[in-house]
């Protein structure tokens, strides 16, 4: 590989990085603006349900 080629591909790690860092930023300062702790459960683990169901 040649200089200008891993100056690039160095370039594109770090766009990828700066990115992911953003989108991780968004979601910190979203959470922390959240109240309502059954809405950062939700946000934490979406997949989980919010209610339990219980048969007697």
């Amino acid at each position: 590989m040649s200089m200008a080629g891993s100056v690039a591909a160095s370039m594109s790690v770090m766009k990828k990085a700066r990115d992911q860092v953003e989108g991780n930023t968004y979601f910190i300062n979203k959470m922390t603006g959240v109240s309502d702790i059954q809405a950062l459960q939700h946000a934490a683990q979406p997949h989980l349900r919010g209610n339990v169901d219980i048969k007697v």
